[in-house]
């Protein structure tokens, strides 16, 4: 069983930044893609960005591109989101997914484990 484990969040004031970090058991990580999303209570959730195996391939939702920045570090099985420019709008719960995909993927339904969630909170 993957285990996905998320530190951080937290609350931020309008236009400053934060750091998501997800942290994984699988020894085998580097051959997954990840991915980050969020989530509101009573909505879907929602694609944020995502990234290949080797970190070569990125995507990004389109309303978070150039504020988000999505990155891994193999050696540490870690997946970041560096997130600039917050708005209060991204208050959300965010979740880091593993998936077989290789770019990783804009659906939540690819992703075969997730984290257990973090809150971000930004005031305006």
């Amino acid at each position: 069983q993957v285990q996905l484990v998320e530190p951080g969040g937290g609350l931020v004031q309008a236009g400053g930044s934060l750091r998501l970090s997800c942290a994984a058991s699988e020894r085998l990580f580097s051959d997954y893609g990840m991915g980050w999303f969020r989530q509101a209570p009573g909505k879907d959730r929602e694609f944020v960005a995502a990234i290949s195996s080797s970190g070569g391939c990125t995507r990004y939702a389109d309303y978070m591109k150039g504020r988000f920045t999505i990155s891994r570090d193999n050696a540490k099985n870690t997946v970041y989101l560096q997130m600039n420019t917050l708005k209060p709008e991204d208050t959300d719960v965010y979740y880091c997914g593993l998936t077989r995909f290789s770019c990783g993927s804009y659906y939540h339904d690819r992703y075969d484990y997730w984290g257990q969630g973090t809150q971000v909170t930004v005031s305006s």
